[in-house]
């Protein structure tokens, strides 16, 4: 079977080609050949498939099986993945993923290739129930919250079709992940689909610095979903303005909430590492 290894600023998953690869049994095909020692090594597995309603269909799965229902680097890896294979030869191109159709904008170098792509990620769902939490308000906004006895935040709660939990930090860089991370996803008292967790430091209202924790993946080095998400909570906090660049461990990313359509749209490139079969 032949896949192909990419990354968005980092975020690093297998990608297969579902037009001509099948695989039977995807959740324990992510979670043998995520390993970074006994596998290919990745944040986890992303099927490009055929859809009755758009050009192409994502199935996204972490590192731990679990399938997601959105991922943005994902997304525009997967726009360079069919354009320079000559599946399409279309510049703007419709997903189909569990969030919803997402349409990417390919930006086209001189060598025939993707450099970056922009994807409309739509709207952001703000509604507490929603995104979900069990947190009883229409918007989770500033919101503070107990973990355990011995941990608490303050958090605002953004959906971009997967959830998302934003907590403002003086220094990002500093923290220790692993140990706040799993605590945070797995408060399913008030996450009850567990959440991805994104940590922000405000550098100034138009540059934020965040490190991810994500769902079923632990920290990644970018999160597309996540840069979205903490931009929107940076609007409504009026910490940052529509128009952010995000700086994440793996590189950076552009991200606009626009006003006239509400949309949320990402920018950023997608990189080719290596191409193998698995025999």
């Amino acid at each position: 079977m032949k896949f192909t290894k990419m990354h968005g600023i980092g975020n690093d998953y297998i990608y297969v080609n579902g037009f001509v690869e099948t695989i039977a049994d995807p959740v324990s095909f992510s979670i043998c050949y995520s390993d970074r020692h006994k596998g290919i090594g990745s944040d986890g597995l992303v099927l490009i498939l055929p859809s009755e309603t758009c050009d192409f269909r994502m199935r996204m799965f972490n590192a731990d099986g679990s399938e997601s229902e959105m991922c943005g680097n994902a997304s525009r890896c997967i726009g360079k993945y069919v354009y320079d294979k000559g599946l399409t030869n279309k510049n703007t191109v419709t997903l189909e993923t569990l969030a919803g159709v997402k349409i990417l904008e390919l930006f086209v170098g001189a060598d025939n290739k993707v450099e970056k792509v922009t994807v409309d990620m739509g709207e952001p769902i703000l509604v507490g129930t929603q995104i979900p939490t069990t947190i009883q308000k229409k918007l989770v906004i500033n919101e503070p919250i107990q973990i355990d006895e011995n941990l608490s935040y303050t958090i605002t709660a953004v959906s971009m079709g997967n959830p998302h939990a934003i907590i403002y930090m003086p220094d990002v860089l500093s923290l220790n992940l692993p140990q706040l991370g799993p605590a945070i996803e797995n408060a399913t008292a008030i996450f009850p689909n567990r959440t991805n967790t994104e940590f922000i430091e405000v550098l100034s209202p138009a540059h934020i610095r965040m490190r991810v924790w994500e769902r079923g993946s632990g920290e990644t080095l970018a999160c597309g979903t996540g840069a979205c998400a903490s931009v929107v909570a940076g609007v409504l906090n009026g910490k940052n303005e529509r128009k952010t660049t995000v700086e994440l461990l793996g590189g950076e990313l552009t991200i606009e909430w626009k006003e006239s359509d509400n949309h949320v749209y990402l920018t950023g490139g997608a990189t080719t590492v290596f191409e193998g079969e698995i025999i």
